[in-house]
């Protein structure tokens, strides 16, 4: 497996573009499954994640085209199969989102369950759970999960006992093409899932509602093609404005949207950083001051994202003073700590809570990246030490970053890839 080696010390200074959104992509290349005619998108990262979904795709008969400028046209007309394997399935956990259009469109889906990041339990009772609501005989057996609707879906009223984004994204999607109308209560509100409530309606369906807690959609009978572009990646724009404020440095992101990231740029000027933003673009600088330790608690949007709490974790690990950070989202997501520690960080867990206790600077060490956000923490942690480090399996970052050695080299670190040589079990 290829590994990072990081010189840090070195304060960020330039200017680099953030990549389509890896979260937004996904479902979106999925919902192409509801459509009758082409779909061409633009802006599509280059990431793992992707090239699997594509590989799914592929798979069940879809005809892709992928262009140099990270476009891609896809005709779902071509589909063949309605089985998720399991060889595809169990690396990325977002693959469950193909069960409602397979649902919706042809009435059957045979889905694997799903894997993805060790981050806790995030369970796919809710997506069983309302399309039963809509219609659908559901059986888990051997691995798969096997569902049918032989009378075609119907709208129902759906109240999620709690907040899932790919939970909302799959029934939204199955309701689409569901004959009467679908309520969804306690919806999700994170703008991957308003981005691809926008795109669904551009094919032609009927959602509103959109960015609320709860979402109304009424069933049509039939999807067309259409153009989109993918929004900004708000966690890669997060990860590199966390990169110059860990390295006292100062940078210009450009091609993203401020206003997803509120709940994160407030805590960045919470720490002392200078931030300006435009249309498309946020200027950090940190004037050569080091951070301030900021209390963090995640929670589902608008509030403090918990794909940014690892980065914020490194943050808080050479900043000023102490402050704790709170997970409520995942129950197993502080599996960083341990790695920073060998690192020299003062950071303690308490249950959901890691206290942490800011140190002038960090010691380079070997570790080793166990899911996608803490794979960036650790490189984060990495830049600001002075010194060698080793960031090991790191293919959990190329799961979730575009580029992310080269971006980094852009503003002016020191970071380069090589073959790895970790020879553990995988995660």
């Amino acid at each position: 497996m290829d590994k990072l080696i990081i010189h840090g010390g070195i304060p960020l200074e330039g200017e680099v573009c953030i990549s389509g959104a890896k979260n937004a992509a996904l479902p979106i290349l999925i919902g192409s499954l509801l459509s009758d005619s082409p779909i061409r998108l633009a802006n599509v990262p280059h990431l793992h994640d992707i090239t699997t979904t594509l590989e799914l795709l592929g798979r069940m008969g879809v005809s892709l085209t992928v262009d140099e400028h990270s476009g891609i046209e896809i005709d779902p007309s071509t589909l063949t199969e309605t089985e998720a394997d399991y060889d595809l399935v169990k690396t990325m956990r977002a693959s469950i989102l193909v069960l409602g259009p397979l649902l919706a469109k042809f009435g059957r889906a045979d889905v694997s369950l799903p894997g993805g990041c060790a981050i806790g339990s995030r369970p796919v009772d809710m997506h069983l759970h309302g399309l039963k609501q809509m219609g659908t005989d559901i059986k888990v057996k051997g691995g798969y999960i096997r569902a049918t609707s032989s009378k075609g879906l119907r709208g129902a009223h759906i109240f999620m006992n709690q907040v899932t984004v790919t939970g909302t994204e799959n029934i939204m999607m199955a309701a689409t093409l569901a004959k009467g109308d679908t309520i969804i209560e306690n919806a999700a509100r994170e703008p991957e899932v308003a981005n691809l409530a926008n795109y669904l309606n551009q094919m032609g369906a009927q959602i509103t509602g959109i960015g609320e807690a709860t979402l109304k959609i009424k069933g049509v009978e039939s999807l067309h093609g259409t153009q989109y572009s993918i929004p900004p990646d708000r966690i890669e724009t997060g990860t590199y404005l966390v990169a110059a404020a860990i390295t006292r440095g100062k940078v210009k992101l450009k091609n993203t949207d401020a206003n997803q990231l509120k709940a994160v740029l407030l805590k960045l000027e919470e720490a002392g950083a200078d931030i300006k933003v435009g249309k498309d673009w946020i200027i950090l600088n940190m004037h050569n001051k080091r951070p301030k330790a900021v209390n963090i608690r995640t929670a589902p949007y608008p509030a403090f994202p918990t794909d940014m709490q690892a980065q914020f974790t490194a943050l808080n690990s050479i900043a000023k003073n102490q402050a704790t950070i709170v997970e409520t989202v995942f129950e197993n997501r502080f599996m960083h700590v341990q790695e920073m520690q060998r690192m020299g960080a003062d950071l303690r867990i308490k249950g959901n809570t890691v206290i942490c206790h800011g140190q002038q600077k960090l010691i380079a060490a070997p570790v080793m990246a166990t899911d996608l956000r803490a794979s960036a923490s650790l490189v984060l942690a990495a830049l600001a030490t002075e010194g060698e480090t080793t960031v090991e399996r790191i293919y959990h970052i190329d799961r979730g970053y575009e580029y992310i050695e080269e971006k980094l080299q852009q503003l002016g670190a020191k970071i380069r890839r090589l073959p790895g040589s970790w020879k553990g079990e995988d995660a």
